[in-house]
Formats: structure tokens, sequence, C-alpha cells
């Protein structure tokens, strides 16, 4: 088997435009790529929210909202969850040992599959009842959680609530 010359450049070109994704390439000094810039258009109030959002863009290397489809944010100090609407696209989310309370901003994320929101003090999960996509949902150590009625979560197949609503 030979290997033409032009055949190993262009291997090696594709390679390092691969690898150095995020940076501009020039040729004669003409720009011959930019990468999209990351997504900056989002107004989250709550600092450690907004911080682990910024996080997950950076990773996904996301330019836009929708790009962002998995966020983990455990132990982050997070309280409340005003702007993650903005996060349409959103498969799964886990918010465990947080101090949220307030759970209303969820029922936009109508692709939301899987939901953790274990060890928080949530009180209300009716924003979740609707929610078309969700199979997967904990809700454990929750003291203050007003039970759902029974087949309020219908479409979720794997629930875990806390002890007192068993």
């Amino acid at each position: 088997m030979t290997i033409r010359p032009g055949s190993c450049m262009i291997c090696l070109s594709m390679l390092l435009l691969a690898a150095c994704g995020s940076y501009d390439f020039t040729f004669n000094d003409k720009v011959i790529y930019t990468p999209d810039p990351l997504f900056t258009d989002f107004d989250v109030p709550d600092k450690a929210l907004r911080e682990c959002i910024k996080e997950a863009i950076n990773d996904a290397k996301a330019s836009s909202a929708s790009e962002v489809s998995s966020l983990s944010c455990t132990e982050a100090g997070v309280e409340s969850l005003a702007g993650l609407s903005t996060f349409t696209e959103l498969e799964q989310l886990t918010l465990s040992s947080n101090n949220i309370v307030n759970i209303s901003e969820l029922a936009a994320l109508t692709v939301l599959q899987v939901l953790y929101l274990d060890n928080n003090q949530i009180i209300d999960a009716v924003p979740l009842y609707q929610l078309p996509a969700l199979h997967q949902l904990d809700l454990s150590s929750n003291p203050e959680l007003i039970c759902p009625p029974s087949g309020s979560l219908l479409r979720v197949s794997r629930v875990t609530l806390p002890e007192h609503c068993r």
C-alpha cells in the first residue's frame, strides 16, 4: 500500500483543525476559520448556578443555549433556578445537595428526561407534573416536600420520594 504525500497532509490538517477547534486559523494573514463564540447571552441571577452553567457551556463548546443538553450542579450552593428556562434542550439535570426551594422554572424544560433534586428544600413538585419527557426523578431528602398525589407523575417510570411520602 502506497501512501501519497498529499493524503498525509490533508489528514494532518484535519487532525490539527479538530484538535484546535477554539483557535482562529490564518493563511497568508487572512483568517480562513474562526470558531463560533461560546454562548454568553443568558441571565441567571444565582451566582452558583451561573458559574455551573458557564462551566457546562465551556465543556460542551456550546455556541447556543440549545447545545447544552446536560447540566450537573451538585453541592454548588444553588438557591434559585431563575433563568434556567433559557436552556430548553436540557435532557439531564442534576441539582443534588443545594438549597433550592422553588422549581417553577423547570416547567419550561419540556425535553428534560432525567432530574435529580435530592437533598434540597423543595416544597412543591407541581411544576414537574406536566413534563412530557421526564422518566427519572429523584426528590428524596426534601423534608418539607408536599407529597405528590397518586398519578401525578404517571409519565415518570422511576421516582424516588422522601421517606415521609412513601
